[in-house]
Order: structure tokens, then sequence, then C-alpha cells
């Protein structure tokens, strides 16, 4: 296994992992590191895409413009997810970094020929591609629900999943990768509503913040069934 990616902190969950030693030293071979800056575009809607990747830190996001020129957040990628729309010209959307990020980028063309080669490296991008597709599903559901609380306190217990290595706990800490805009964005809410429903749920006992964006979850299973 070569240095970078036996120093990777999401080689035991990304698409790759299902790779044999060798084979995932020849797929590394072909990519390289990309850093972004918060706020930095990785791929901008309209223009031609002819590479993907592999966020191994911070977060990205997916969003497009509506008619009257604002922003809807319509997909979030956490680390060890993938991005890019090699088997498509263009992208129709943008994807732009919500903190400083690292990324595994390659080639359109060398992921297609790695996909040829292992058919294993397929599957796991095709469930990699649902996992992400229902994440989005579940986001965009969160509009749906009733109360500004449980709104709220389902996107944290999200975010507390997407940051966790384990699928059946959530990360005690995490840092949220949306701003109080963003997350009233998705969620149809005031940026106000958004601040008093933390405020709230902290007081609760449910989380506590930890400086500017740290989220320590105090109490899982009142932030669950706050989210209910």
């Amino acid at each position: 296994m070569t240095l970078a990616c036996a120093q990777c902190p999401v080689r035991d969950r990304a698409a790759c992992s299902v790779l044999e030693t060798e084979e995932r030293d020849a797929l590394a071979k072909a990519g390289r590191i990309r850093e972004l800056r918060r706020g930095e575009t990785l791929f901008a809607a309209g223009e031609p895409v002819s590479s993907c990747a592999t966020l191994v830190s911070g977060a990205l996001k997916v969003a497009a413009l509506d008619a009257d020129g604002r922003e809807q957040i319509l997909a979030l990628i956490h680390p060890a997810g993938f991005v890019g729309e090699f088997f498509r010209p263009f992208a129709e959307h943008d994807v732009i970094a919500l903190a400083d990020s690292s990324l595994c980028v390659f080639a359109g063309h060398a992921m297609e020929e790695a996909i040829d080669a292992y058919p294993a490296l397929a599957r796991a991008l095709l469930w990699r591609t649902q996992e992400d597709l229902h994440a989005s599903r579940m986001l965009q559901a969160l509009t749906g629900k009733t109360s500004g609380r449980g709104k709220v306190a389902a996107l944290l217990l999200g975010f507390a999943q997407a940051a966790s290595d384990s699928p059946c706990h959530p990360a005690p800490r995490f840092e949220l990768p949306l701003s109080r805009g963003e997350m009233a964005n998705i969620l149809g809410l005031t940026i106000e509503t958004v601040s008093r429903q933390i405020t709230l749920l902290e007081r609760e006992g449910a989380i506590a913040r930890k400086g500017k964006r740290g989220i320590e979850l105090v109490d899982p299973a009142l932030l669950s069934e706050a989210a209910a």
C-alpha cells in the first residue's frame, strides 16, 4: 500500500477500500491530491466535467440557483463520499467546498479504466451512489417536518451520523459543515429560528456547543427523540 493510502483517514470507508493492496496501489498512481479552501468551487454548473474524486477531509455542497437567483443546497458530500459525473458531458450543479477540504482526484478516463479492470470497485461505487441518493432524499425530506425543533434536531443527527466511522452510532463530536444561514436554507427556516432551536436543544441537554462550529452529543437518545 502506498504511503498516501496508508495514511488516508477514509481508506476503510471509501469505495477503493474494496480493492486488494496491489489494485489500490495501481489506482493511486493515477490519482492526485487536490486541496480546496472554504468557498472554492470543485465543479461549476454548465462546465464540462472530466474528473471525479473521493472526499478525504472537509465537506462539500451540491447546489443550484432557482429562478430568483437564490441558492438551493441539494446534497452534502462528507468524507469518503464520491463526487463527479464522468459519464455525463456537463455538470448540472455547482460543487463547492463548505470547509477547507482535501480530495483524491482522478481523471474520468482513469476511473473508467479502473471500473473495467476491477468489478468490485464498480459495485462499491454503485453502493456509494445509492447511499448518496438516500442521504439526499433524507435531506430534502427534512423540510416536510412540521416543527422547527424537529427539523434542526434531525439535521444535527444527520451530521453526527455522517461524521461517524460506525454505521450504527453517530459521532460523539463533530464540526457543523454548514453555517446557520445554510442550515436555514435547507430547512426552510429563518436563521433566527435555527439559532434558537440549537440553543434550546443545548439547554435541554441533548447537545453542547464546542467553539464556533463544534457540536457534542450529550444525549443522543434525546436528540433522536426531538428529531422524530
